[in-house]
């Protein structure tokens, strides 16, 4: 077995993309509308994700370390929207992916939009994985985009602990198959909105609106590009799997 790293995440300062971060899943940035279906933010926010450090994370003397407890994780989507890119930004090893070279038969079926400059596109899926401390690794598995490849999805989310849906807000219907996939499977997912160009075509209460999601549904603006703004998004993840989990052991 490969040995476990644990990386030294650094804090990103507040009201960058950090403030789409674990901590403000549920608001909205800053200039916005109110919430759509809540009454106002959480009154007070939750402090920012710090892996364990110091004695606390290293093993006693002699004893040897537990190795880390895998999690499965889904990114999902539309065509075009950034899960190949998501994938990359955070994976730890190289990922693997399974891009191929659009050609002139898909001109009419897969639109990226008039921003995209994409040439080609996932036929399988994308792999990635990140440690997060010494107890928790996630495997990261991307989907294909386009409805022909919808066959694939069952088995992809076979074993998932939950699933972030990677959204382009200028092309919402591409992610409306993923959103209701995960809602009939009843699997826990976070809809992240990809900041092209680091600008959104909607607010995120015009987006919610339009998903017609619930207010538990988290949603969150995040950079596909940037290793650290992808990280602040699945840790939302796994905070709402979590809370799933908790929830069904009580019941």
């Amino acid at each position: 077995m490969d040995s476990v790293r644990s990386p030294e995440w650094p804090v990103a300062p507040l009201g960058g993309v950090a403030a789409n971060s674990a901590a403000a899943r549920y608001g909205m940035s800053s200039g916005t509308g109110p919430i759509v279906g809540r009454a106002g933010p959480p009154p007070t926010a939750p402090p920012p994700y710090r892996p364990p450090s110091g004695a606390a994370s290293v093993p006693p003397a002699g004893k040897p370390a537990a190795p880390p407890i895998p999690v499965k994780i889904l990114v999902a989507g539309g065509f075009g929207v950034g899960k190949t890119t998501t994938v990359g930004a955070i994976s730890e090893i190289a990922p693997l992916t399974t891009e191929a070279e659009m050609t002139t038969a898909g001109i009419g079926v897969d639109d990226p939009g008039a921003r995209s400059t994409k040439t080609t596109t996932t036929v399988a899926m994308d792999f990635g994985c990140v440690t997060i401390d010494r107890s928790l690794k996630l495997y990261l598995f991307g989907t294909p985009g386009q409805t022909r490849f919808g066959f694939m999805w069952d088995d992809l989310a076979r074993g998932a602990l939950g699933a972030l849906v990677v959204v382009d807000s200028a092309r919402l219907d591409d992610c409306f198959p993923a959103i209701d996939f995960f809602e009939r499977a009843g699997l826990p997912f976070v809809v992240g909105v990809n900041a092209f160009d680091g600008r959104l075509a909607l607010e995120l209460g015009e987006i919610r609106w339009a998903l017609a999601i619930g207010d538990h549904v988290p949603l969150v603006q995040f950079d596909a590009r940037d290793r650290l703004s992808v990280r602040d998004a699945l840790l939302v993840v796994l905070d709402r799997a979590l809370d799933r989990a908790t929830r069904d052991r009580r019941a």
